[in-house]
C-alpha cells in the first residue's frame, strides 16, 4: 500500500509531499486505520531507560513533526517514542523555499529547512491537546536572530515552556542550518549553555514534582577527539543522554547525484556509518549514559547494527519517508529478536 502511496507522493516536491502525507495520516487515524497502515499492533518490547519506560526501542526523530500537530496519528504507527519540534521561542518561517531535496538512488534527503516552527507556545498547546499517551519528546533550539552568545536565552525560555507536557527534552545544538549553531557543541560554549540548562531543569523538577530527563543531539561531522570533549561536557553536566546524530554536511557519498551538491543537512543511508562512529566512540567514552541512535536506519538491520554500535534506543526519520509506517514494526522486531537471542 504505502509503495503506491509513495510512487504518487514522490510526484510532488518533498515538502508538499510531507504536507500531505501527514494529513492523509491524520484522516486515516481519525478513521481508525493508522494501525493498519503499520501492519497491526505495537510490537511490545519494553525498556526502561532515564526513569522512563518506552514501550519498544524505535522512536520518531524529531524534525518530522515540528509543531506536533500530527502527534496522535503519529503515536498510532507503533513507535515507542515520538519527538517533536525543533520548536524555538518565536514562530519563524525557516529558509527560502525550494530548502528540502531527495535523493533516492541513496535513500537520501538533504533539508535545509532552518528550524521553520510555528513557536513553542503553539507546540505546547498541540502537546496538551494531544490523546496520545506514550513518551514525548520535544526538541528545542534557537531563533534564527538571536545571537549565539545569547542562545542560551532561547533554550531556557523553552525549556521553561515545555518541562511541564515533556517526558524528557532535547537540546538541539548540531543542525547544520542555523549559523553558528553547531559552534555550541564544543568547549566553554557547550559547557556554559548546558550548565545553564541543567541548573534550570532541576529547579523546575523541583518545582512540577517530576523529574524530566535532559538529553543532547549531537552531529556525525566529529573527529574522535571532538567526540571524546563532547562527551565529557556531557557527563560535567550530568546529562542524561545524548542523541547521536544529527544530519551531516559531508558529500562524498552523494557526489555526482542530482541535488547531492544543494546546502543544508544529509540524512538517510549516507549518515549511517557515520552515526555508527560517533555511537561507538560515545560508548567508549560513556559506558553508562543512554545513547539514542539515529541515521540512515532503514531495516530491521540497520536499526539492529546500531545498537549493536552501542544504541539502546534508536530513531527513525528518513528511512521512515521512504519505507513507510512498516518500517517501525520491521525495526521493532528486529531489536526485540536481538534482545532475546
Amino acid at each position: 500500500m504505502y509503495s503506491l502511496a509513495r510512487s504518487l507522493l514522490f510526484r510532488l516536491d518533498p515538502e508538499t509531499a510531507h504536507g500531505v502525507a501527514l494529513r492523509g495520516l491524520d484522516l486515516a487515524h481519525r478513521a481508525g486505520l493508522a494501525a493498519r497502515l503499520a501492519g497491526g499492533a505495537r510490537v511490545a518490547d519494553p525498556l526502561t531507560l532515564m526513569g522512563l519506560r518506552f514501550p519498544n526501542r524505535v522512536g520518531l526523530a524529531a524534525g518530522l513533526d515540528k509543531n506536533a500537530d500530527h502527534l496522535d496519528a503519529l503515536g498510532a504507527l507503533g513507535f515507542g517514542f515520538v519527538e517533536v519540534g525543533t520548536v524555538t521561542p518565536r514562530p519563524q518561517d525557516g529558509n527560502p523555499k525550494p530548502r528540502m531535496f531527495r535523493l533516492p538512488e541513496a535513500g537520501a534527503i538533504i533539508n535545509r529547512m532552518g528550524f521553520n516552527n510555528a513557536g513553542v507556545d503553539h507546540l505546547v498547546a498541540r502537546v496538551k491537546a494531544s490523546r496520545y499517551q506514550g513518551v514525548i519528546g520535544i526538541n528545542i533550539g534557537k531563533n534564527l536572530t538571536t545571537p549565539v552568545e545569547k542562545a542560551v536565552d532561547d533554550y531556557l525560555i523553552c525549556l521553561r515552556k515545555v518541562h511541564a507536557h515533556a517526558d524528557y527534552i532535547t537540546v538541539n545544538i548540531s543542525s547544520p542550518n542555523t549559523p553558528g549553531l553547531r559552534n555550541l557543541q564544543f568547549g566553554e560554549h557547550l559547557d556554559a549553555l548546558l550548565g545553564h540548562l541543567r541548573e534550570e531543569s532541576t529547579q523546575l523538577d523541583q518545582r512540577d514534582g517530576r523529574r524530566v530527563p535532559l538529553t543532547v543531539k549531537i552531529a556525525p561531522d566529529m573527529s574522535t577527539a571532538e567526540v571524546g570533549l563532547v562527551a565529557a561536557s556531557l557527563t560535567r553536566s550530568e546529562i542524561d543522554a545524548v542523541i547521536a546524530t544529527n544530519t551531516t554536511v559531508a558529500r562524498e557519498a552523494v557526489a555526482g547525484l542530482a541535488h547531492g551538491d544543494e546546502q543544508g543537512g544529509l540524512s538517510g543511508r549516507p549518515v549511517f556509518e557515520a552515526s555508527n562512529r560517533v555511537i561507538r566512540e560515545l560508548r567508549q567514552q560513556l559506558p553508562d549514559m543512554p545513547i539514542i541512535g539515529v541515521g540512515g536506519i532503514d531495516s530491521g538491520a540497520a536499526a539492529s547494527a546500531k545498537v549493536a554500535a552501542g544504541a539502546d534506543l534508536v530513531q527513525l526519520y528518513s528511512g521512515f519517508i521512504y519505507h513507510g509506517p512498516a518500517l517501525v514494526g520491521e525495526c521493532a522486531r528486529a531489536l526485540r529478536e536481538a534482545g532475546q537471542a
